[in-house]
């Protein structure tokens, strides 16, 4: 998991991966019951740690009203940024996943952790049991020409590769580019900042695999 970086001074930032347009109902309500999950879940330990909206916002360097928005699912928080709200919350990033742990070795497709951005940014599905102590693997679809966001990010694990299931990836590791086709694979190391985009008009489903785990 990420050291905590301490806020740094300044104008806050947006922190989100894509501008939204709302589609709610009559009420101004958000009609996605999924575009609320991660923000219902980050609300939730929040509250039950006694944390103020403010004091949240501060310690992840964002506004206070993005984080609101984040957690009403009306804004979408790019991978950094989810990061550092997971830090301001002490709580490493798994736990932002809903869904039953498993007990044991095994994980059925159905019974995955999953962790759904808003507006179909795109879904996180994680495929090793809390019983895996050196090796993480995630499975991201990717929404078409979504992303982790304009700001790239970074994290301690020693290696990371990512492996293109289906679909295309653009993937920047340092500052260069690589374009990932369906069964492409590239090892970066992620303590350099990465991004990754999905530049087509399809899902794009990937494998992150990582060693030590860090979420």
């Amino acid at each position: 998991m990420d050291q905590p970086q301490p806020p740094r001074r300044g104008r806050k930032r947006s922190g989100d991966a894509r501008a939204v347009s709302e589609d709610r109902d009559a009420t101004g309500a958000v009609k996605d019951e999924a575009d609320r999950e991660l923000g219902n879940r980050i609300r939730e330990m929040r509250r039950d740690k006694g944390i103020t909206l403010s004091e949240a916002a501060k310690a992840a360097d964002v506004s206070e009203s993005f984080l609101s928005q984040v957690e009403r699912g009306i804004a979408n928080p790019s991978v950094a940024s989810l990061r550092r709200i997971a830090d301001a919350l002490n709580e490493p990033v798994a736990s932002l996943f809903v869904g039953k742990e498993s007990e044991g070795m095994l994980i059925r497709a159905g019974e995955r952790r999953r962790m759904a951005h808003p507006r179909g940014a795109y879904e996180d599905f994680l495929l090793t049991p809390p019983t895996a102590r050196k090796l993480q693997i995630i499975q991201t679809v990717i929404g078409p020409g979504r992303g982790s966001g304009d700001e790239p990010y970074a994290h301690n694990a020693d290696e990371e590769c990512v492996i293109v299931l289906n679909g295309r990836l653009d993937v920047t590791v340092g500052g260069t580019s690589h374009r990932l086709e369906s069964g492409d694979s590239l090892l970066i190391d992620p303590r350099q900042e990465h991004s990754f985009h999905n530049f087509t008009e399809e899902p794009t489903v990937v494998l992150w695999a990582m060693s030590p785990s860090v979420y």
